[in-house]
């Protein structure tokens, strides 16, 4: 009796692990999307417009990429999947009757796990899979190149993220102000500027308390993200932030500006670095003012787009300028 019971319970066991695989939602929601968009159209399998829309999906169809914490470089972003409407893209074509690339309807599947679902860590990088880079601007000095930094930005169309220090916010509200109006994120880089590794929990929390207060009073926003000065840190900095609702950003490509490095060399340096999710140290200082044109456009020649923080992050899939999402 005792045995019998041993074998049921062991083939319970068994049962619920197979379940457990079989309903795995990162692998079921995707074939389910990809099912949904063919079988209202398996009907028309001998039609040669769908046929060719059916081989043209296999090269788009892509299952999401959940976050996840990586061993070197902690916390990674997900990225949408995605799927061609099959369904939705025959219509598009019906009225010609002939394949067009350009008339094919995309669907985003999420993924099941997201950043805000991991536990506080640094983020040095957006999902390797996402064509873009976001310029870091860290701000504490440096204010006679802020007014060419940003019409360099301006002029090529592209937003970025400054982490401003929170002293130099309350001595140039006018500049902090500019910055905002721009379009451009900002982010909280401390309040004086220290050497967070060092201070009590309590200090920590006065750095950034104050420094979000400043912020808020000035341009009328509360920082979501948190960049450490000189990328000093400790875990009880990443926790005190996280529980403040910012995320500590660092970064995976450094332009060391603040050196004075020589401005051609610099930009090479950065270029040959750059690479999908890429986020881009950079200071308000002279070898950085004059090398920004070269440096975007050679991340857009390039192939990657330029966002903020927030748009590398999110999981939103960037999509060729041909494919149509639905």
């Amino acid at each position: 009796m005792k045995r019998k019971t041993f074998q049921l319970l062991a083939s319970s066991l068994i049962a619920g692990a197979a379940a457990l695989t079989v309903h795995n939602p990162f692998t079921n929601t995707y074939i389910e999307h990809i099912k949904a968009h063919t079988t209202s159209v398996s009907q028309l399998n001998s039609n040669s417009l769908f046929q060719q829309i059916k081989e043209k999906a296999k090269e788009y169809n892509s299952p999401p990429v959940n976050a996840e914490i990586n061993p070197v470089w902690k916390a990674i972003p997900g990225y949408n999947g995605i799927v061609v409407n099959m369904e939705q893209s025959l219509k598009n074509m019906k009225k010609e009757n002939r394949f067009d690339e350009k008339k094919l309807v995309f669907k985003q599947i999420k993924p099941s796990i997201h950043l805000d679902d991991l536990p506080a860590a640094p983020i040095y990088k957006g999902n390797p899979e996402k064509p873009m880079v976001t310029l870091l601007v860290n701000v504490a000095w440096g204010n006679e190149h802020l007014p060419v930094i940003l019409s360099t930005m301006k002029k090529h169309g592209v937003h970025s993220t400054f982490f401003l220090d929170g002293t130099w916010v309350k001595k140039n509200p006018t500049l902090a102000k500019m910055i905002s109006e721009e379009g451009h994120e900002i982010g909280n880089h401390a309040y004086t500027h220290p050497d967070l590794k060092k201070l009590t929990n309590a200090r920590i929390t006065e750095e950034l308390k104050n420094t979000n207060e400043v912020i808020k009073a000035t341009i009328d926003e509360t920082p979501k993200w948190f960049a450490p000065p000189s990328g000093s840190f400790r875990n009880d900095v990443v926790q005190i932030a996280d529980e403040m609702d910012m995320k500590t950003i660092l970064w995976s490509v450094d332009t060391v500006d603040w050196r004075n490095p020589n401005t051609s060399d610099m930009v090479d340096r950065v270029l040959a670095k750059v690479h999908p999710g890429a986020m881009i140290l950079m200071h308000p200082t002279s070898p950085t003012a004059e090398g920004l044109e070269f440096l975007i456009k050679g991340i857009k020649q390039k192939g990657y787009s330029i966002g903020t923080v927030s748009e590398l992050l999110d999981e939103e899939r960037i999509l060729p300028s041909r494919q149509k999402k639905h």
